[in-house]
């Protein structure tokens, strides 16, 4: 961690950080509190105290923060803009659900000072090699167990951090190391002598396996072993040479070994952690997908009531909820908008003690942040409420604030046949609403007056009513709210006009290619059950979208995947709300350079195929074997908080796809070792529909009593696996990375003869 000092002692906006700076850490217009902010030593931790509160103080990592934002970008800086000029405000964002920390300087210099050293931190963080951050890891462990600070550590620490690390140890064994570490025979480990420890500790028996049974002398992997090691097991086919070199020169630390192109156990551990290692095929990690197709041929990244940061009834409303969607590669955001006080649209979930929000705000950040995380198109649902006055405002701010973002005419200003691509829409948002007649008559300037009091807002209210009716068992006609809709927001939607779903007789006769119709979760899966194949053939005309019931008060989420095997290309869920299905959510679309669109399979896009869901093997495809080899984990997180307790892990495999593909399996669980628990078991799965098919890892601390609890998971595309030894690099019950929480694996993929 030397280099990482040097370079903080050396740069002055992160020499005044470490002499520390009195800010305000604001969190409501009322809540505004002195606080001295700090950086620490370690140039990892942000340490601050209030100046009454004695010796309580706080700290975080600047790992934890995601981006830093300047001026009044939040909606706590923003109330108070009138009493500090931007210049002097900024806001920490932190990754996961954690709350932004609001901040006022004393002065601009210092504002910039703290907005620029984090941001070289953060840059500098994400720059780290895994060697790197596995000894950021270690220190900061080493920091944790140092209780009295002197930078050494008895035998008694020792035992106490290895707990802490998820380790239960033998003392013996325990004690065999920490003297064979101790070179100075000082009865204490300091830094040098500590990483030899956790090296010995950490020693790779299971790579340590591999490298051997390839390497001719057990010391090294000449050119040809590692050709044959990668041609045998990683199945590479091509350039294979040019790959060896490759991988040797840029994982190899040791001078002379790279001179002599051959591979030490280091490099080839360096490797297998690497990128280049994992379990996910980095080629597809960036933007590998054609997207020239129309907007209906794509799966795309979309979220529900986006305002929400909690639940439906009394959850908070904000602008961050867009932010966050937006950022994480969201391409459908929803507004609910009502009409609000002084002639100013509001935004909220109706009916319910949900905070409001005003529309304006929520199309300013769309206007900022739309295009950040991703280049092509953001649809805008709009569920409307409002009165035909109100609605005239919403049209002058979308169209005033967005310019020329907003897509208000076809493009090239000719009639369109179809849909355009994504990449014929980057940089464009599009309003997905009600629109007085069709394309067609408002591109001729037709437009027939007496359709502007038929336009009703049938959408969620009645499906919300068709649930609540089911449940209740009582039936009666749902009353749908007639409502006008103004000419101004009929304008702004061009290629996603909102029309109610009759059936797909009538959709396949009547529907034009820019209607699209909007299904609660239980019809969508009622038409799945009895017309798969006809559903399959509707999404490859247009678009549909499906959204979750309105008894879901809690905002959790429905399974996306049964909607996407029926080529359902808006599956709207709750982005606030952590689970499997925003595991599958972001498994689906963390592929394609996480642009929010990933393309749907060829039988999903032709008309003239007959794909059904429920019965996928009536089409002739070839199914696929999937064995997994789960053989150890790394640096498991703890998850009882409880001081001495150690977790006993199981690895759960869980195949999402087709009904007929849909299965799970688990390893067994190894007793009180979080730490490198070893498996070596095998798991085995037929895919069907490996186009489809996504595959989640799942680790659980194994509990006789209670459910287990979830420790990490990672979720890919099953068309995104490399073959061969692979690492998996774990996340959070939130998405984010826990470095360096890993599982070693040994997958093969064979076609079933």
């Amino acid at each position: 961690m030397a280099s990482l000092r040097s370079f903080c002692f050396a740069d002055d906006d992160l020499k005044s950080m470490f002499v520390g700076t009195v800010m305000r850490k604001i969190k409501s217009r009322t809540w505004k509190k002195q606080r001295y902010f700090r950086l620490q030593e370690d140039c990892m931790t942000i340490w601050y105290k209030s100046k009454k509160a004695g010796n309580t103080h706080s700290t975080f990592s600047v790992g934890d923060v995601e981006a830093v934002r300047e001026g009044h970008q939040s909606e706590v800086l923003l109330s108070i803009a009138d009493e500090f000029p931007p210049d002097r405000c900024f806001t920490l964002v932190f990754r996961g659900r954690r709350g932004n920390l609001d901040l006022v300087a004393e002065s601009a210099g210092e504002a910039q000072s703290w907005i620029k050293g984090i941001r070289k931190l953060i840059d500098n963080l994400e720059n780290m090699g895994q060697r790197e951050k596995l000894d950021q890891w270690i220190c900061d462990w080493f920091k944790k167990a140092d209780k009295n600070r002197d930078g050494q550590m008895n035998f008694k620490e020792v035992q106490d951090l290895l707990k802490m690390m998820n380790v239960d140890m033998n003392e013996h064994h325990a004690l065999r190391l920490f003297t064979t570490a101790d070179k100075s025979q000082s009865g204490t480990l300091e830094d040098d002598e500590f990483v030899l420890f956790y090296k010995m500790l950490t020693q790779r028996e299971d790579v340590l396996r591999v490298f051997q049974e390839y390497s001719g002398d057990g010391q090294k992997l000449t050119l040809q072993d590692l050709k044959d090691f990668l041609r045998e097991e990683q199945l590479r086919e091509d350039g294979v040479q040019q790959y060896a070199l490759k991988l040797t020169e840029r994982y190899e630390p040791s001078d002379t070994a790279r001179m002599l192109q051959v591979m030490t156990f280091d490099g080839f551990l360096m490797y297998l952690t690497s990128p280049e290692g994992s379990i996910f095929n980095p080629t597809m990690v960036e933007l590998y997908q054609d997207m020239t197709q129309p907007l209906c041929h794509y799966f795309i990244s979309s979220s529900h009531n986006t305002y929400l940061l909690e639940d439906q009834i009394r959850g908070h409303s904000s602008v961050e909820g867009y932010i966050r969607a937006l950022k994480r590669g969201c391409r459908c955001v929803e507004v609910d908008c009502w009409d609000g006080p002084n002639e100013e649209p509001i935004v909220y979930h109706g009916h319910t003690f949900t905070s409001k929000i005003f529309f304006k705000d929520v199309v300013t950040v769309l206007g900022n942040y739309a295009f950040k995380a991703s280049q092509y198109p953001v649809i805008l649902s709009i569920e409307n409420h409002c009165s035909v006055e109100q609605q005239k405002v919403m049209a002058q701010h979308l169209t005033q604030i967005l310019g020329d973002k907003l897509l208000k005419t076809p493009l090239h200003g000719k009639f369109p046949i179809g849909l355009p691509s994504p990449e014929d829409l980057k940089g464009k948002i599009l309003l997905k609403g009600k629109k007085i007649g069709g394309l067609e008559d408002s591109m001729n300037g037709v437009v027939d007056d007496s359709l502007m009091g038929e336009v009703s807002d049938e959408e969620e209210t009645a499906e919300f009513n068709d649930d609540h009716h089911r449940n209740d068992s009582i039936r009666h006609r749902v009353k749908k709210s007639k409502q006008s809709l103004s000419k101004e927001l009929s304008d702004c939607v061009v290629y996603c006009k909102s029309v109610h779903f009759s059936s797909f007789k009538h959709s396949q006769i009547h529907s034009k290619f820019y209607e699209i119709s909007s299904f609660t979760e239980s019809k969508a899966r009622k038409h799945i059950r009895e017309a798969g194949a006809e559903f399959v053939l509707h999404n490859a005309r247009q678009l549909s979208r499906v959204y979750p019931s309105g008894l879901r008060t809690d905002s959790s989420n429905f399974n996306p995947q049964d909607m996407w095997n029926a080529g359902c290309q808006i599956v709207a869920l709750n982005f606030q709300t952590a689970g499997v299905e925003m595991d599958l959510n972001d498994g689906l679309f963390c592929q394609n350079g996480h642009c929010g669109y990933v393309l749907k399979p060829a039988f999903m896009r032709n008309i003239d195929e007959r794909f059904d869901p429920e019965n996928p093997q009536n089409g002739g495809y070839k199914p696929l074997s999937l064995s997994i080899q789960v053989i150890s984990g790394q640096q498991l997180p703890k998850v009882n908080i409880k001081e001495g307790s150690i977790i006993d892990p199981l690895v759960r495999v869980e195949i999402h796809g087709v009904p007929l593909d849909q299965a799970k399996q688990e390893t067994r669980y190894i007793d009180n070792n979080g730490f490198n628990p070893v498996w070596y078991d095998t798991l085995q799965f037929t895919i069907h529909v490996p186009e489809l098919a996504l595959v989640r890892f799942v680790v659980e601390d194994y509990d006789k009593t209670s459910k287990n609890d979830f420790v990490g998971q990672f979720t890919l595309p099953f068309t995104c696996i490399q073959p061969g030894y692979r690492h998996i690099h774990l996340l959070s019950k939130d998405g984010t990375s826990i470095p360096p929480s890993s599982l070693f694996v040994h997958v093969r993929i064979t076609k079933l003869t």
